[in-house]
């Protein structure tokens, strides 16, 4: 619990200075100041209202025992088997299959599914899922998911008013244009290594805590298997309109390979289905 406390604290600073140098790209110390200032207001509205403001850009719809009784019973059993408080429950209508969980803490946490993910898998498969999304939450790494994906989007976006509004340097003269165009490109790159650098661990972890929570790796693994192979072909337009939301998901809902997968915040589902196997081998 102190380590993933620890995680989001680094994380927060890392994306205030991120705010600071484009701030003062902008307006000099001034500008530098009014960041750091923005950047700790959104901080503290990523913290209250982050899972809130997620939920909504994917459209997602609360369901309950009597409008969605079956995959609302397999979450209520499998945060009983965790120890976790009952949270709320949402499904999402895109065809893509995908999961993810958000919220500040168990006390306050949400799991959501695509219409798509309960279309394509298996009972068994869905339990498998939602155990992964349920460890996010047993960990207590939701809050860093929630906190990262909206301050990673707010950083391009003040990276991108900074390249057409240009800026000043420390004297109050206007910036050169290169730079602009440098802090544009760069800054959202930063915000997505800082995303990875802790996304990747937090993967396998969920994984492993996952199966343990329904007693069935290879559910898992099986589901990850089938969500790989069919999400590839399926768009996910909600998740394309917010890439800075695609590391909450199980699987990264974005197309991409080569140069582009080097910067994926999920590990290699390959990688993650052969230990997934492993684990299974060793509880029999």
């Amino acid at each position: 619990m102190f380590g993933n406390w620890l995680k989001t604290t680094l994380l927060m600073a890392a994306i205030m200075a991120l705010f600071g140098v484009i701030g003062s790209y902008i307006g000099g110390a001034s500008g530098m100041i009014m960041a750091l200032v923005l950047g700790g207001v959104m901080n503290v509205f990523a913290y209250w209202f982050s899972d809130t403001m997620v939920l909504k850009m994917y459209n997602a719809r609360e369901v309950d025992e009597s409008s969605a009784p079956q995959f609302y019973a397999t979450i209520r059993d499998l945060a009983h088997r965790a120890g976790l408080p009952m949270p709320r429950v949402y499904l999402i209508d895109e065809a893509q299959p995908n999961a993810f969980a958000t919220g500040r803490n168990p006390e306050h946490a949400a799991v959501a599914a695509t219409t798509g993910i309960l279309r394509l898998l298996s009972e068994r498969e869905i339990r498998g899922v939602m155990a992964h999304e349920l460890a996010h939450v047993k960990h207590r790494d939701i809050l860093i998911s929630t906190i990262s994906a909206t301050m990673a989007g707010a950083i391009s976006a003040l990276a991108n008013f900074a390249m057409f509004f240009g800026g000043r340097d420390s004297e109050g003269r206007p910036a050169n244009p290169i730079a602009g165009l440098a802090v544009a490109l760069l800054a959202p790159l930063a915000a997505a290594l800082i995303q990875m650098a802790i996304s990747r661990a937090r993967e396998f972890e969920a994984d492993r805590g996952g199966a343990e929570i329904s007693g069935d790796p290879n559910a898992l693994a099986d589901a990850l298997t089938k969500i790989d192979a069919y999400a590839k072909g399926i768009p996910m337009p909600t998740a394309e309109a917010h890439p800075a939301t695609a590391q909450m998901m199980i699987l990264n809902p974005l197309s991409g390979g080569g140069i582009a997968g080097l910067f994926s915040t999920h590990p290699a589902t390959e990688e993650r289905v052969e230990r997934l196997r492993a684990m299974a081998v060793g509880v029999r």
